[in-house]
């Protein structure tokens, strides 16, 4: 089944070209079948690039997947066209009082900041409130994990004495195959990271309704899930991009940032060669994910 989404925007011209069945809503109104709805919250300032790489993600399944696209009212990016939001995203406001049976809040460039003094944080808490009571089951990425994780169950962020930066191996915390997230996927795997900041293993651990799902030797704790997985906070970026560690090290070289090379992602010494070793992951995971949150959702949507 395709993943519906408007075929104006970016990403469908995009993954058409990679040959995924993706389908304009004009024609989806035709299927007789229950689609999955997904809203994206997209926080972060390169919304053209991960969007497609989330939407790529979802169309791994035999699912239909309509997408929201949901932008802040409370701050406007900068970094995107004005035109461009009003024409594929909505603010929160429009869409909520609406059922979702999956939702993805991204994460944003803004680890340096205390999280009250983020300028859309209020209307964040509104919108992680909304998640309780109106979606089945929330992915929170990177940072969006970290304040979801601070927000819900207090824990705090740890700034890094420097940038966790690479792909890095995660081993699996239950190899029994019972969780419906981690089903198929390998005892060790890879996740790309990128981030200053980080939460302690020992106050995740001190949180009753919390399960640690995957750990990794050098990035810690990665992915943690409420006990319904209701819940499910990645701390690294299982959907990135081939290159997208590399766009990263050469913006950070240009603008004269401290960065080191991304741990364990060059083939060779050149900085050409990429290797590639967790898109396998992050599709099984993903697909996972939207098989439960298709089957408990719990209303009619």
């Amino acid at each position: 089944m395709p993943i519906v989404i408007d075929k104006n925007i970016p990403a469908y011209s995009v993954l058409r070209n990679e040959h995924i069945f993706v389908m304009d809503k004009e024609r989806a109104v035709s299927q007789d079948i229950r689609p999955i709805e997904i809203a994206i919250l997209n926080l972060m300032p390169t919304k053209t690039e991960t969007e497609t790489q989330f939407m790529r993600l979802l169309s791994n399944s035999p699912l239909q997947v309509n997408i929201s696209l949901i932008h802040t009212q409370s701050y406007r990016s900068k970094n995107t066209d004005a035109a461009y939001l009003d024409r594929f995203y909505v603010p929160f406001e429009q869409i909520k009082d609406r059922h979702f049976d999956g939702m993805i809040v991204t994460g944003a460039p803004v680890e340096d900041l205390p999280f009250s003094e983020v300028a859309y944080w209020q209307e964040l808490k509104t919108l992680f409130d909304f998640t309780r009571t109106n979606v089945t089951s929330t992915i929170f990425i990177c940072w969006g994990a970290m304040a979801a994780l601070n927000y819900f169950y207090g824990i705090e962020k740890i700034a890094l004495p420097q940038k966790l930066f690479g792909v890095f191996a995660h081993k699996k915390t239950a190899t029994d195959g019972n969780d419906p997230l981690m089903r198929g996927i390998s005892d060790v795997f890879h996740i790309c990271h990128s981030r200053h900041s980080t939460v302690r293993l020992s106050d995740v651990k001190k949180q009753n309704n919390l399960k640690i799902l995957a750990t990794s030797a050098r990035a810690g704790v990665s992915i943690v899930s409420s006990l319904d997985d209701k819940e499910i906070f990645v701390l690294g970026h299982m959907e990135y991009d081939r290159d997208t560690l590399k766009k990263e090290y050469e913006r950070d070289l240009a603008k004269g940032l401290p960065i080191s090379k991304p741990h364990s992602y060059f083939a060779d010494r050149s900085c050409k060669k990429i290797n590639m070793n967790w898109t396998s992951t992050a599709n099984l995971f993903y697909n996972n994910w939207l098989n439960f949150v298709y089957q408990t959702t719990p209303y009619r949507l």
